[in-house]
């Protein structure tokens, strides 16, 4: 999994591009070349975002916007994954989380959506936890849940 990767947060602590990248390659895409573009966002890139999108009026910390390409064009691009900057950054001391390993989670979440995984009903939620806990173990991250 490749990531084009946009930091438009300023003031944040967002960990190296090559951290996402790491965290990205270990997150199977079907043994086929694929990529995604992640964008990282402060509160009211956020808020805008999750209002126009998702009827919300306050930023959220992940949302991912799969793409649909026509097959036959070859190219697997999966979509777009936005993180919250300041959402993550208060979750994970309101959560008593390490702050990297939130990061980790969050972008492994918004991939697996990009993937076609949901977490809509109970049997869902259960696989697509059961899929992060397994990529998050190989990130040498704690389960989150």
């Amino acid at each position: 999994m490749l990531l084009d990767i946009q930091v438009a947060a300023a003031g944040c602590q967002v960990p190296p591009e090559s951290e996402f990248r790491r965290w990205a390659a270990e997150i199977d895409s079907s043994g086929e070349a694929s990529w995604a573009c992640l964008r990282i966002v402060d509160r009211n890139e956020g808020e805008s975002l999750n209002s126009k999108y998702r009827k919300s009026g306050k930023a959220t910390n992940v949302l991912s916007f799969p793409a649909s390409l026509p097959e036959e064009l070859g190219i697997r691009f999966l979509g777009d994954v936005v993180i919250c900057a300041p959402v993550v950054a208060e979750e994970a001391v309101h959560q008593g989380k390490d702050l990297r390993s939130h990061w980790a989670h969050l972008l492994v979440h918004g991939i697996l959506h990009l993937q076609g995984f949901v977490h809509d009903d109970d049997q869902r939620t259960r696989e697509m936890e059961a899929l992060e806990i397994g990529i998050l173990d190989r990130l040498g991250v704690d389960n989150p849940y």
